[in-house]
């Protein structure tokens, strides 16, 4: 099986049924949709699309609805304007903004500005820090619209703190969506570590990094990103113009196929794609030449992953069942590790340590089985509800011999709580034969 994950943008040139089934046959494990393009009923067609794709296929897939944030825009232009080198601009907010001057969607621009700051007119991003709340009203609007459909993740924009992620949780709270933390911003990284702690996932979302940070900085950034996120156990993706040239073209640069696949030597879960399948020309083409990446990368053995592990400063039971299960399963050279999970957060802790073999996660919850498409080596399994462990290691042997994941008389290691059907009750290592 392929281990790293992809995620495919949806927008006008993929929102159908039928090209989304063909980028789920392709290689795409999640489907992002831009909160920032498009109306609330459209984005609503397209999960809907999406979820009855989903329905027909025998592998999850998870959506991520990734919010606006406090992006600044120019609005709306009576006509076009030709702005030529040397030309002083005015910018005015959108409501008072007179002929001779460029409307902008954020009142507070004037006092966030200073003499000597540069503004740069690309997608309406700041060089300067901006006060902007990371949450916005129609942020707002969006997550309540997300939580009526039932979205997998919702990724916040331009996080800088852990409050910023904390004060999401508070309008998402007794939903199962779980939230990603977008690290766009400079001041985010003095943070990071508590921010990763807060969120459920990390996006490198380096676009944003490149206008925030000298370009030359991304590189080692975005392994810093990265690390800290395998180290406390969070998927990650690594996002933006992975292979930006086949929104026009049929094959990537080589230099594309060199960035994706630094990305999957990093220890990334998922890479994903933006404008090469919501706008781009070949949609289809871009998710299959990620997915022939990744899978020359992974036929080879990534010694260097080991040596990047770091012992936390306080471990807890979880951590300790994901070390032991990993070790186990190293020692006895087994073909699969099987957790039995009812939220997902025994397999992301074990997929977190990147073993050498296929996880296969098994869960009665329908939310967990979509969302962890997105954990690196996770292979999820949704399954009725039986009482006890025994009963469920039946269920699971007969499921394993069907889809040959294992043969007879192969070992496997177990790791599950007991009671094996409570979430966060992890306690349990074991050694079965299949």
């Amino acid at each position: 099986m392929r281990r790293t994950k992809i995620v495919a943008t949806l927008g006008p040139a993929t929102g159908k049924e039928s090209t989304i089934a063909a980028l789920l046959q392709a290689g795409a494990n999640v489907l992002r949709i831009n909160a920032s393009h498009g109306t609330p009923e459209l984005r609503a067609e397209w999960i809907a699309a999406a979820r009855k794709v989903a329905a027909r296929s025998d592998s999850p897939i998870a959506v991520l609805l990734d919010l606006q944030g406090p992006r600044i825009r120019v609005g709306d232009l009576p006509a076009p304007r030709e702005l030529k080198p040397g030309q002083e601009v005015a910018f005015a907010p959108e409501e008072v903004a007179r002929a001779d001057e460029l409307p902008t969607t954020y009142d507070g621009l004037a006092n966030d500005a200073r003499v000597g700051s540069r503004i740069l007119l690309n997608d309406g991003l700041l060089s300067v820090e901006v006060s902007a709340p990371a949450l916005t009203e129609k942020d707002r609007e969006d997550v309540k619209d997300a939580l009526k459909i039932g979205v997998d993740y919702l990724a916040l924009s331009f996080v800088r703190r852990p409050e910023d992620i904390e004060e999401l949780r508070g309008l998402v709270r007794g939903a199962s969506s779980k939230l990603v933390a977008k690290i766009e911003k400079a001041t985010a990284l003095d943070n990071l570590d508590k921010i990763v702690a807060v969120s459920d996932a990390v996006m490198v979302a380096r676009g944003d990094l490149g206008v925030e940070l000298p370009f030359e900085q991304v590189p080692l950034v975005q392994k810093r990103l990265i690390a800290e996120a395998n180290h406390q156990g969070r998927p990650v993706i690594t996002a933006t113009q992975m292979l930006e040239s086949m929104v026009h073209n049929p094959r990537p640069t080589r230099a594309e196929a060199s960035d994706v696949a630094n990305a999957i030597l990093d220890g990334t879960d998922a890479v994903m794609l933006s404008a090469e399948t919501a706008v781009g020309q070949y949609p289809v083409e871009a998710v299959r030449a990620m997915d022939r990446i990744i899978r020359e990368m992974e036929r080879h053995p990534l010694r260097h992953r080991e040596e990047r592990r770091r012992e936390s400063e306080s471990v807890h039971t979880e951590d300790a069942i994901a070390w032991g299960t990993y070790a186990v399963a190293r020692m006895l050279k087994t073909p699969l590790i099987v957790t039995l999970t009812k939220g997902g957060f025994t397999a992301r802790k074990v997929a977190a340590l990147r073993p050498p073999v296929p996880i296969l996660a098994v869960t009665t919850e329908a939310s967990t089985y979509r969302q962890l498409a997105l954990v690196w080596g996770v292979m999820p399994i949704l399954v009725d509800h039986v009482p006890g462990y025994d009963a469920m290691l039946t269920v699971v042997r007969d499921l394993i011999l069907k889809r040959q994941y294992a043969k007879s008389g192969d070992c496997i290691v177990m790791t599950a709580g007991v009671p094996w059907d409570v979430s966060g009750s992890t306690n349990l290592i074991k050694v079965e034969v299949v």
